[in-house]
This record gives C-alpha cells, sequence and structure tokens, in this order.
C-alpha cells in the first residue's frame, strides 16, 4: 500500500515540502555535473522524482528532463510546477524506457529500496537508462555510518490554507537493513482542519561500502561526495565503451 504523504495527501505536496527549499541543493546536484551539462543538449531521466522539486531547478540545464515515479499522485502535482517535463508512472526497480539519457537522477525516493536486491534492481535500472559515457546521482539521506535518530518539522501556507507535520525518525533493529519514519501530518483548508494524519514509511539504511559495492557490480565506477547536509552523494560513471 503506497504512503498517504503520496496519495491521499499529494495534492498537498508543496506546502509539506515547498520547492524554495530544494533550491541550494539542486545548485549542488548541478555542480557535480558541470563537466556532462557543459556539452548541451543534454538529457535527464529522475527515478522516483515525486512532486518535481528538484526537476524545477535542475531542468534549466537539459534540453529534455523525463520524470518517473510510482505515484501518478505525485506525477500530477509535478506537472502542475513542471508542464514541460515528461511525466511517466513506473516503478524505479522495473522501468524500462527503452531510451538512454546523459544523466540519470535518483533522489531520497532510493531509500524506499529496504533489501539489497532492491537496491541492486533500482541501480541496474540507472545503468539501463544511462547513455555510455553518462552519470549517475543516487542521494540517500542516510548510510549506515551517519544515520542517528532525529526529530523535525515544517510545513508551509498559501491564500487556501496550510499543512505542518512532525516527522520522527529511528533505528528499531541495528542488526538489519531497515529504519522506520513516522510522520503526523495536520493540513489546514480556510478555518477548518480538514485532516489528521498518522503516515508510517519503512526505509532502507546501508553501510557505504554496500552502496560502493553494488554500484560497481551493476557496471559504473562510484565514487562519493558529502554534501553541506552530511548526506553521501554517489557519482556513478557509465563506462564510454565496455569490454
Amino acid at each position: 500500500m503506497m504512503h498517504k504523504m503520496y496519495t491521499t495527501l499529494a495534492s498537498w505536496w508543496h506546502l509539506l515540502s515547498p520547492p524554495d527549499e530544494y533550491r541550494e541543493e539542486a545548485d549542488f546536484f548541478l555542480d557535480l555535473l558541470d563537466d556532462i551539462i557543459a556539452s548541451p543538449p543534454v538529457t535527464l531521466l529522475e527515478l522516483g522524482s515525486g512532486g518535481g522539486n528538484n526537476a524545477l531547478y535542475l531542468k534549466k540545464s537539459f534540453a529534455a528532463v523525463t520524470l518517473v515515479d510510482l505515484s501518478r499522485s505525485m506525477l500530477d502535482a509535478s506537472q502542475r510546477i513542471n508542464p514541460d517535463c515528461q511525466h511517466l508512472e513506473g516503478d524505479m526497480r522495473t522501468v524500462r524506457l527503452d531510451r538512454t539519457f546523459d544523466v540519470v537522477f535518483i533522489h531520497d525516493a532510493i531509500d524506499y529500496m529496504t533489501t539489497h536486491d532492491d537496491l541492486r534492481q533500482a541501480m541496474t535500472t540507472a545503468f539501463l537508462h544511462c547513455r555510455p559515457g553518462g552519470v549517475c546521482l543516487i542521494v540517500p539521506d542516510h548510510v549506515r555510518e551517519t544515520f542517528e535518530g532525529s526529530t523535525d518539522h515544517g510545513g508551509a501556507d498559501d491564500d487556501k490554507g496550510g499543512v505542518r507535520y512532525l516527522e520522527w525518525s529511528y533505528d528499531s533493529d541495528p542488526t538489519d537493513t531497515l529504519t522506520a519514519t513516522d510522520y503526523v501530518i495536520l493540513v489546514r483548508q480556510g478555518d477548518h482542519v480538514v485532516a489528521l494524519e498518522h503516515d508510517h514509511h519503512t526505509l532502507g539504511l546501508f553501510g557505504l561500502d554496500e552502496w560502493l559495492s553494488l554500484l560497481n557490480q551493476v557496471g559504473f565506477t562510484a565514487e562519493y561526495v558529502v554534501d553541506a547536509y552530511e548526506r553521501y552523494v554517489f557519482i556513478a560513471h557509465k563506462p564510454a565503451s565496455t569490454p
């Protein structure tokens, strides 16, 4: 069953997670892609694109952008701010578009890969859709070495209402590949609270060596950098030619 955040609450996504909050990190990702976007035209595929907040800022550097997500409701939200992008419904583990792109990008949607097999399948999809000599960026929220339990809150308002959330992330069993995040989400429309929801998310957690090993197994040459949010950003290069 898909999470409420991405289905029944998806129409509120851009208040739950305002696009302005993505501008700075999108610029960082584009800096990492300097070499490849310096020779336009270039194309971008984002897997697990959600409400399109990353694409809103990344698309300026690409001739064409294709966005793939499992949730039709989230694609509809993205369509409202990215009408110039192609939107396709699909699972990052299994989708096959029969074409390649200069850059494949996976943001924190990769966190929903909860087993090594899930993660390998998503990486294989990225590899198959990356042109020879192309690059894949993958940005998990955490690797095992950096995970700490935490709480957060946020939300925003517009002229129709507002959304607020409380987020609680924790790891109940450090011996497995799973963590959990619980959200309490409050939606106000006008002067009335129209929804109060609890949404439980099960997420994957893997060590740095596991990430690098799996990326290499599917065919990438992988490295990483640590961004301003202390996330490990994996930069995976597909060889220009295969033996």
